[in-house]
């Protein structure tokens, strides 16, 4: 297994708020956007990745195979609890939070965790395909018939999620699990990603790219029509 990550500013925004975390010994894997305030979004981001962090690794030899998601979940939940926690405590950091998706991949499975509109997607037999549902007002609008997905990418609702950790003590995590196959590519990335580079383009990069170099190749299209996002990326090559 190899695993490449990079986590750029972009071309308009003055902070990163994305955080990222990579573990080779356990085989986690995690992306998160955070938003809110002044430097609310930078703080739950990271708050959430280190949290996790712990939790996973405190936990993970407790549990049988089976338990992983709820493992997996539970750490988005503490996450939640933790962050919301603080921005009660702190004005300034008052309607923080941030998006999760997260991967774990023991034993031949790979389990699947999301909260908010980042994205996990799976590259496989020369196809791609999105893991998760964006928790996005146009989503939702797409669901019930109200926009098609053209529609949505223009949408000046666009930025607006429906879930995300810590903006309440709790929070819903979609869960996913599925057999992770050899030659599979599995691929985290934050909104700055996938609201400028479209899926057909990251499986062309992904096929055409080293895979040292496919990460920061993607960002650099993000950032070649505008990079008006922070952009995160974590490939994870099976």
């Amino acid at each position: 297994m190899q695993h490449y990550a990079v986590s750029d500013r972009g071309c308009r925004r003055e902070r990163n708020e994305d955080a990222f975390w990579v573990s080779d010994r356990i085989r986690c894997f995690v992306v998160a956007d955070g938003m809110g305030g002044h430097a609310g979004g930078q703080r739950a981001s990271r708050l959430a990745v280190s949290i996790i962090e712990k939790v996973v690794h405190d936990h993970l030899d407790e549990v049988e195979l089976e338990q992983y998601p709820q493992l997996l979940g539970d750490s988005i939940r503490t996450a939640s609890k933790q962050i919301y926690r603080e921005s009660q405590d702190k004005t300034e950091l008052r309607g923080m939070g941030t998006t999760v998706t997260a991967l774990l991949l023991k034993n031949g499975r790979a389990t699947i965790a999301h909260v908010g509109d980042s994205r996990a997607y799976l590259i496989r037999s020369g196809e791609i395909q999105q893991l998760t549902e964006d928790h996005s007002l146009v989503q939702e609008q797409c669901r019930a018939g109200f926009l098609t997905p053209d529609q949505a990418k223009s949408s000046r609702y666009r930025n607006i999620i429906t879930r995300s950790v810590g903006f309440e003590d709790d929070v819903d995590v979609d869960m996913t699990s599925l057999d992770a196959l050899e030659g599979d590519v599995f691929l985290l990335c934050t909104d700055g990603l996938n609201t400028l580079v479209e899926d057909e383009e990251i499986l062309q990069a992904l096929q055409t790219v080293e895979p040292h170099n496919a990460s920061q190749h993607l960002v650099d299209l993000a950032n070649s029509r505008g990079g008006h996002d922070n952009t995160t990326i974590v490939l994870v090559y099976v």
